[in-house]
């Protein structure tokens, strides 16, 4: 099943620094300037997040400003575009101040996968290249959806039943951005529990 537009809730982990965790790492960009590359989409996130509506209508609200400033593959480096070897990795693009949202990308080369897990908060992804295959599952682990997003696919979520694994099953590498309500280069990770 496909969801190039319209509503799909899904979302993505950063694993980073927790107990347990894989060897994903979570790497710190240096914050961009908000007039360049970025300033755009955290300005209209800032907006959405400042009108303190509950976490299902505050990730439709920054859904709706990652679609209109969804930025590029430019927004990394050419060394962070490659990925890791041994597992995806997170790079920490912007962290507002107060804490309340994050922007990350996250890079994915071919077999890389998440474990099944759900979230801490509201999260907001768009895929800026390749494809991301996305499982869904109910709160018995019974699997409900598979989904391909694809470049310009923006979807959000917000707890509960927000459980998933997502993995790079293309032949090239995949690259999306998430905006998390979180500071996740403080809370190491947007994961709450692993089922697996």
């Amino acid at each position: 099943m496909s969801h190039n537009e319209g509503w799909h809730w899904t979302y993505q982990l950063i694993e980073g620094t927790l107990k347990g965790m894989t060897a994903t790492q979570i790497h710190t960009a240096t914050q961009i300037p908000l007039d360049t590359r970025l300033g755009p989409l955290v300005a209209g996130v800032r907006i959405a997040v400042q009108r303190h509506a509950d976490w299902a209508t505050t990730a439709q609200l920054v859904a709706d400003q990652l679609r209109r400033h969804l930025p590029t593959t430019d927004v990394l480096t050419p060394e962070q575009r490659l990925g890791a070897a041994d597992d995806y990795c997170a790079h920490t693009l912007y962290v507002e101040p107060d804490g309340s949202l994050s922007i990350v990308a996250l890079v994915w080369r071919p077999g890389q996968f998440t474990r099944i897990h759900d979230h801490i908060t509201w999260c907001v992804l768009g895929v800026i290249q390749g494809v991301e295959y996305e499982e869904r599952f109910d709160a018995d682990l019974t699997l409900v959806g598979r989904y391909e997003n694809q470049v310009g696919h923006v979807s959000g979520f917000a707890p509960p039943g927000d459980i998933h694994r997502v993995r790079n099953r293309g032949d090239t590498t995949a690259i999306s951005i998430h905006v998390y309500g979180t500071d996740v280069s403080r809370v190491g990770s947007s994961a709450r529990r692993y089922y697996d």
